[in-house]
């Protein structure tokens, strides 16, 4: 009987040699530059680049590579083992299976049931589905005698992720009066700007002050920052956004102790004699909060000093459910992500803060 021996040499495989000629070190470079391969392939290039020990190479050893290319020892024996006996295109190219991959255990009709389920209210006692209890209930259901809650996860990764969920506004269905409001805004948006009549967009919102209790710890290599669970309430502000988008400009943001009337009342007045005094009318987009209302003027102020005021602001309202079509409430959510996510100990602090945000925002012209 012919016996069939492995020629191969017995070294390991750290100990094979990559030596590129130029017109390879070349293409890997271009390759790397143009950044279109797979991350795997420009990943093997880089290793080959650095593991080179030819005339143009810098011969790093193995650790320096693991540290310089971030991949496992391991791959980096691959791929000079590889290069060694089958070549530079063998080195960068995955391999094909040797053998077929397990098929899979949900067909098309099993599938669906399971999306259906994921798709369902959770089981009582249960704030959502989770992937547990997802294969529990595809076996109690006769679909497997056994499943796990990989193969689930698997499964429902491009299709569905039950564990996870976002908030919306949903409007009401078939709403004449939102429909109305909705056109109504949207036609201030699509005119173009006149000097006598100005758009203004108001809307308000809180930030609660939050003062450390320790001092966080500084960002250092290889670890985040941090800081300390604990911490101290200290009040709680309220903020007046004052956005003219069709101008792209903001207002100073009104910083105040409450929400009230009152407040509103002082902002409409700042419209009218401060900010805009040039405008003929202003058109005012808000929401439907229930001192967004000029009856809030007559609150505050002498009957005449009201009239006065309301007689220069023509009031628009948002549809109910639909406060996201006032660019006042986008442009505070932009304060929120860029600004306000993080502690902030007191209310000087959060105006310092807001003002540079706004100052910014203003000489960049920025509409989104």
């Amino acid at each position: 009987m012919n016996k069939c021996y492995n020629l191969e040499p017995l070294i390991p495989a750290k100990q094979y040699p990559v030596i590129l000629d130029r017109s390879q070190r070349d293409y890997l470079l271009d390759l790397i530059a143009s950044g279109t391969e797979s991350a795997r392939k420009l990943t093997r290039g880089r290793i080959l680049l650095k593991a080179d020990e030819g005339e143009f190479g810098p011969a790093y050893a193995d650790k320096e590579i693991k540290a310089a290319v971030e991949v496992s020892i391991s791959t980096i024996e691959r791929t000079r083992k590889t290069f060694a006996f089958e070549g530079l295109t063998a080195a960068l190219t995955s391999k094909k299976r040797s053998k077929p991959s397990r098929p899979a255990k949900f067909d098309g009709e099993k599938e669906a049931h399971l999306i259906a389920l994921a798709c369902s209210p959770a089981p009582e006692g249960h704030a959502r589905w989770t992937l547990r209890l997802l294969a529990d209930k595809m076996v109690e259901l006769n679909h497997f005698s056994s499943v796990s809650h990989e193969t689930i996860r698997r499964t429902l990764k491009n299709e569905l992720r039950p564990w996870l969920k976002q908030q919306w506004c949903i409007p009401p269905k078939a709403s004449a009066e939102f429909v109305a409001a909705m056109e109504n805004v949207l036609d201030l948006y699509h005119h173009r700007e006149a000097a006598a009549y100005l758009l203004v967009c108001v809307d308000e919102t809180s930030k609660q002050h939050i003062q450390e209790v320790r001092q966080p710890l500084d960002i250092v290599k290889g670890s985040p920052s941090r800081y300390d669970a604990e911490y101290k309430r200290n009040g709680v502000s309220n903020l007046f956004m004052i956005f003219a988008p069709l101008l792209g400009f903001r207002k100073p943001v009104e910083v105040t102790d409450k929400r009230t009337s009152i407040d509103f009342a002082h902002i409409c007045r700042d419209l009218v004699d401060v900010h805009f005094r040039y405008a003929a009318k202003i058109m005012l987009v808000c929401d439907n909060l229930n001192t967004h209302k000029p009856a809030s003027l007559y609150k505050v102020f002498p009957a005449d000093e009201a009239r006065r005021i309301a007689e220069k602001i023509e009031f628009h309202y948002t549809s109910k459910h639909g406060s996201w079509l006032n660019m006042a409430e986008i442009e505070l959510s932009v304060l929120s992500r860029q600004c306000l996510c993080r502690r902030i100990a007191d209310q000087d602090t959060l105006k310092h803060e807001i003002q540079t945000w706004q100052t910014r925002r203003n000489e960049q012209g920025a509409t989104d």
